[in-house]
């Protein structure tokens, strides 16, 4: 029986890697340069010693156990990983691969033998790279989280002669923080703002955004009277905002005006409110406006009404686009859940939130913010 022919050429002895022959024992005939310096071994002591004797204990056992068998078996072995072990005992991480090739007598094994360590140092880095970035994620959702529960909050304010109630649900499990958020604020002895908006986009930039739109609303509505003018000169901050973000709103503006509250109402691409009135009548208010901080040129309008027992409710597109089995709830259903409720601002809302997320069963799809205004004139002073 002969001895498998040993490679020549300079193909062989200029591999990147490191190529083995060995015999059907697994014994080293020959080895290439790039193999003796991976084993840090002068070519006498690799050829002719099996080649578990480079290898850890470990790989010793693996070879004998597994990889001989298997190439017997199948006659080949796909990027197994060992550690070839140098003289001081340095251990290399290697990726093995080989075949048999039983046509010929003896059978020969021909292997690639390729170190990973540069390899293995980028997943390293990788998987802390990725720790830390997960880590800084998880960070900045705290704080958008955080963040996001000062634009809701956990009850509207207490006003003498009406009543306000508002309901808040987020999207999914609750762990995404979306762009919506309400806020009611007194500018006078006897008025009030109301608004509630939406800002494009998620997370934490869509949080920031958001604090900053209430944070300009509330400004600006001490200084203008006119929901539109604050709409349109919070267009303009919004516009120059280098996040590319913008934010549809529906802004209300209340006055105690003896025995009634007069709304004046502005939309900034935001949908309309709903007026009901005491027989259960459903309309909307308000002209449809542009978002802010979208278009050039944008526009808005002012609807005035008055308010003696009528109730308002405000809500944003997670209502309305509630996807569920039987398609949107859209805006008539959003009308059957405000005229089937009763007339109380508590009612309305819980039954708008309750009924959105039940169209969805239970899971809603996007955030739901809800705000109901109710006139309690009837406690007025004779």
């Amino acid at each position: 029986m002969s001895a498998p022919h040993r490679p020549e050429g300079v193909e062989w002895s200029l591999l990147p890697g490191g190529a083995l022959l060995l015999d059907d024992a697994l014994v080293v005939v020959a080895a290439n340069h790039a193999m003796l310096d991976l084993a840090a071994r002068p070519e006498p002591d690799v050829v002719g010693r099996p080649i578990g004797d480079l290898l850890s204990a470990g790989g010793r056992i693996m070879t004998q156990t597994h990889l001989l068998p298997m190439l017997r078996r199948t006659g080949r072995i796909d990027e197994v990983a060992l550690d070839v072990v140098t003289p001081d005992g340095t251990r290399v991480p290697v990726m093995v691969s080989a075949t048999r090739d039983g046509d010929v007598t003896p059978a020969v094994v021909r292997a690639l033998v390729v170190g990973v360590s540069e390899r293995r140092r980028y997943e390293s880095d990788l998987l802390r790279a990725t720790r830390e970035a997960e880590s800084a994620r998880a960070a900045a959702d705290a704080l958008a989280v955080a963040l996001q529960a000062t634009l809701i909050p956990p009850a509207p304010p207490v006003v003498e002669h009406l009543d306000i109630a508002a309901g808040y649900r987020p999207a999914g499990d609750g762990n995404e923080v979306g762009g919506d958020f309400y806020d009611v604020f007194q500018t006078g002895g006897r008025s009030w703002v109301v608004v509630l908006g939406d800002v494009s986009g998620k997370g934490a930039l869509a949080a920031a955004v958001t604090a900053s739109v209430r944070h300009h609303v509330r400004a600006l509505a001490m200084q203008h009277a006119d929901p539109s003018e604050v709409l349109r000169h919070l267009d303009r901050t919004l516009a120059d905002d280098p996040t590319d973000h913008f934010c549809t709103l529906a802004l209300g503006r209340l006055d105690l005006l003896g025995d009634r509250w007069r709304l004046d109402v502005s939309l900034a691409g935001h949908p309309p409110p709903l007026l009901r009135r005491t027989d259960g009548s459903v309309v909307e208010v308000g002209e449809y406006g542009t978002p802010v901080g979208l278009l050039p040129r944008p526009e808005f309008g002012t609807v005035s009404l008055d308010l003696v027992d009528e109730t308002v409710t405000f809500y944003t597109d997670g209502v309305t686009e509630a996807q569920g089995p039987s398609g949107m709830l859209g805006e008539d259903g959003l009308a059957r859940l405000v005229a089937g409720a009763p007339h109380d601002a508590r009612a309305i809302t819980a039954a708008v939130v309750e009924g959105a997320l039940a169209h969805q069963v239970g899971l809603a799809s996007d955030d739901i913010a809800v705000l109901t205004l109710s006139p309690r004139l009837g406690r007025l002073p004779g």
